[in-house]
């Protein structure tokens, strides 16, 4: 009888998840990026309101703070600026509303005792995010800049055009938040049963060597110091990540 009853609630998990044709599976999909891009215009339209604060007291105030001279050098460089800048703040304003979509779009796929996680993971992925962003943008950018800055010969000044400038702050800060993902991917992947702790541990070795990489790829164009930098937090990232894995393996 007992077996009879676990093998009734294994089934009825399966049976979780809902039954969409592929054709329905289509459908979904393009009403989940029909809402992800109506976010993404009213976060861009919101971050062009404040588009002279964004662009003047933050993403120029670690060149400030570090003493770094900025100039333009093409004719429409800054207005392209304005708009790179507007629609990235708009991605991450609209960052809540991205991640419920994916998620929304992925959980017919999932049992329904998975889906109820979904609100909790949207919140926490979107505070990860933003951790990961403040990490970059008080901790990585200043010591980058600075080092960019005293390096070198006294003879030579250092210039940084503005968009190789405002390149390296984008990709490290975007970088940042993608990296600082990974306790909420472990935890997931725990959940669903993909991960465990074990495998982490085991191919700890593995993991650091992928680190380096994803630093590099990560921060494209930018000095090996902030590479370094944007390793460290990732590795140990890496070893909270199992400590979260075992927490879900323990829930599971």
């Amino acid at each position: 009888m007992a077996t009879d009853q676990t093998t009734n609630e294994v089934l009825d998990e399966e049976e979780d998840g809902l039954e969409m044709s592929f054709l329905d599976h289509l459908e979904e999909l393009r009403w989940r990026i029909i809402y992800s891009l109506i976010g993404l215009v009213v976060g861009t339209a919101i971050s062009w309101i404040f588009i002279d604060t964004l662009v003047d007291k933050v993403l120029l105030k670690p060149a400030r703070d570090s003493g770094a001279s900025l100039q333009n050098l093409k004719p429409f460089g800054q207005l392209f600026m304005y708009m790179e800048v507007a629609i990235i703040a708009g991605v991450v304003i609209s960052l809540p509303n991205l991640f419920y979509q994916f998620w929304k779009f992925l959980s017919p796929a999932l049992r329904k005792r998975e889906r109820k996680y979904i609100k909790s993971i949207v919140f926490f992925s979107t505070i990860c995010f933003l951790c990961g962003i403040a990490f970059a943008y008080f901790v990585m950018i200043p010591f980058a800049l600075k080092f960019a800055v005293q390096f070198g010969s006294e003879a030579i000044k250092n210039e940084f055009a503005i968009n190789e400038y405002l390149s390296i702050i984008l990709s490290i800060l975007i970088g940042a938040g993608i990296v600082f993902e990974l306790p909420m991917i472990s935890f997931f992947l725990t959940k669903i049963g993909i991960l465990s702790p074990e495998f982490m541990r085991k191919y700890r070795r593995h993991a650091i060597v992928v680190i380096f990489i994803l630093a590099a790829v990560l921060t494209p164009g930018t000095d090996p110091v902030s590479q370094v930098i944007l390793a460290i937090p990732l590795f140990l990232l890496y070893e909270i990540s199992i400590l979260i894995s075992k927490y879900a393996a323990k829930k599971n």
